[in-house]
């Protein structure tokens, strides 16, 4: 699985897709189409194209480094780091993920052990699969936070263990997954009351959207003590006013004004890294205002992990 240069970096940071010239960085990002795929369904998917849109769009995340940002009362040059690292986009030379999911997991082993923040853009949720066994790599415990309306925690779909419906399935079999809160989850989906038990009997925390809306405040007491995190935001976690452009939404999902307070408290007890995934560049809006929304989740996080706005 090489990696491939993007159209447009993230953020415009230095494009470097060879691992083995990695140097040590503030913060790196890499795009992973494609992950397992179900029998049945297109191939690519839309959400392969996910990475390159949320690139596309970055560029009016930060106009410069004297402009002002307000989400942080600071200019951009006090909110972002000097330089990132943009690694390109994984991509599966013969279509078939699962042959290649052993690279795809020592390239993200690679960016953990190069970055002190990792990022990484899908792609379906099955993408995180490959980064959950890349955090092997700190060899310390971490607690996974997932935002997302559905739990993900089918054990295989037509015979695929590595798909989107499946990624917090494969973290509960990690050694290094201390623990699993789950944030958002709605509706109905693609869990049955078996994957619901499941999750449970784990230690899984599942956390309601309709338990956000009530009491934010105690969903933030939850995660006191439990870092470092590592956080995967499937964008349909997010209420569909606010990110359109996804495959499965879900009305009464999260605003970005309660997902920020998320992401700063977890960057008090140390963030790792974080993917977003679920982008459908097909059905955004015509601004893109859902890749600009998964764009700016990202650098609120970068910056927040450096100690910015807590």
């Amino acid at each position: 699985m090489p990696l491939a240069a993007p159209l447009r970096p993230f953020l415009d940071w230095t494009v470097a897709t060879d691992p083995n010239h990695w140097e040590p960085v503030d913060v790196a990002l890499i795009g992973i189409p494609y992950s397992e795929h179900y029998s049945g369904e297109p191939r690519p998917n839309d959400q392969a194209a996910g990475p390159e849109a949320i690139r596309a769009l970055s560029g009016q995340l930060t106009y410069g480094a004297e402009f002002f940002d307000f989400n942080f009362d600071a200019t951009l040059d006090a909110v972002l780091p000097k330089g990132g690292r943009d690694g390109g986009n994984l991509i599966s030379e013969d279509g078939d993920f699962g042959k290649g999911f052993a690279e795809a997991v020592r390239v993200m082993e690679h960016q953990f052990a190069t970055a002190r923040f990792s990022v990484m853009l899908g792609g379906d949720h099955g993408v995180t699969i490959p980064a959950l066994h890349g955090l092997k790599a700190l060899d310390r415990p971490v607690h996974l936070v997932q935002i997302d309306a559905h739990i993900d925690w089918r054990d295989e779909v037509r015979g695929a263990k590595l798909g989107y419906s499946s990624p917090i399935r494969r973290a509960s079999e990690l050694p290094w997954i201390k623990g699993i809160t789950q944030i958002g989850i709605r509706g109905s989906g693609s869990a049955r009351a078996q994957e619901v038990a499941d999750a449970r009997a784990w230690g899984a925390k599942l956390v309601t959207a309709d338990t956000v809306h009530a009491d934010l405040s105690a969903v933030l007491s939850g995660l006191q003590g439990q870092g470092p995190f590592y956080l995967t935001i499937d964008l349909d976690g997010l209420d569909p006013s606010v990110a359109p452009g996804v495959a499965g939404p879900a009305p009464g999902g999260l605003r970005v004004e309660q997902v920020r307070p998320i992401l700063a408290a977890l960057a008090r007890e140390g963030l790792v890294g974080m993917d977003v995934v679920e982008l459908a560049p097909s059905v955004d809006s015509a601004n893109g205002i859902t890749a600009i929304t998964a764009g700016r989740l990202v650098l609120d996080a970068l910056a927040y992990s450096r100690g910015v706005g807590l």
